[in-house]
């Protein structure tokens, strides 16, 4: 009998929801599409693929609202996906673009953007505004999860 962990990964390709043995997540492919369920590449998801990944998943999803006439947004976008090079298989890191999800940006409370997610089981657990590079993502990205983990 094997004293192994596993945990739930959405694919981030068809949006299935995959069991993982604990460490196997770099290595992993969808058991449906047989896609890599980590990519160091962030998904772009529309509003069900993005239901999905925050309530199914057991890994944070870090999320990326933006919309493509948003030059800060387009500024950091190639910075979000250095950040997620450095994260995966830690965290998810995903897109919303907020022109074609409007009904979900304003349900999410979407002010101004980009505005980054850190969701963990369906639940926000931090949120940032503005442009900011890779090295300042996954500071704060790690500092959110650092909470998260400290009884309170």
């Amino acid at each position: 009998m094997s004293d192994t962990h596993s945990h739930h990964i959405v694919c981030p390709h068809c949006a299935q929801v995959n069991r993982v043995t604990e460490g196997k997540e770099l290595t992993a492919k969808c058991g449906s599409c047989k896609e890599p369920l980590f990519d160091g590449h962030p998904a772009n998801v529309d509003g069900n693929a993005f239901m999905k990944q925050i309530n199914k998943s057991d890994v944070p999803v870090l999320v990326d609202v933006w919309a493509p006439w948003c030059g800060p947004c387009r500024i950091m976008g190639p910075e979000f996906e250095k950040a997620a090079h450095e994260l995966e298989p830690q965290m998810r890191f995903v897109k919303l673009n907020s022109d074609d999800e409007q009904a979900i940006s304003s349900r999410l409370g979407i002010r101004g953007i980009p505005t980054m997610l850190l969701m963990h089981h369906g639940r926000e657990i931090g949120r940032v505004s503005g442009a900011m590079p890779s090295s300042q993502i996954v500071a704060w990205a790690k500092e959110q999860m650092a909470s998260v983990r400290t009884p309170a």
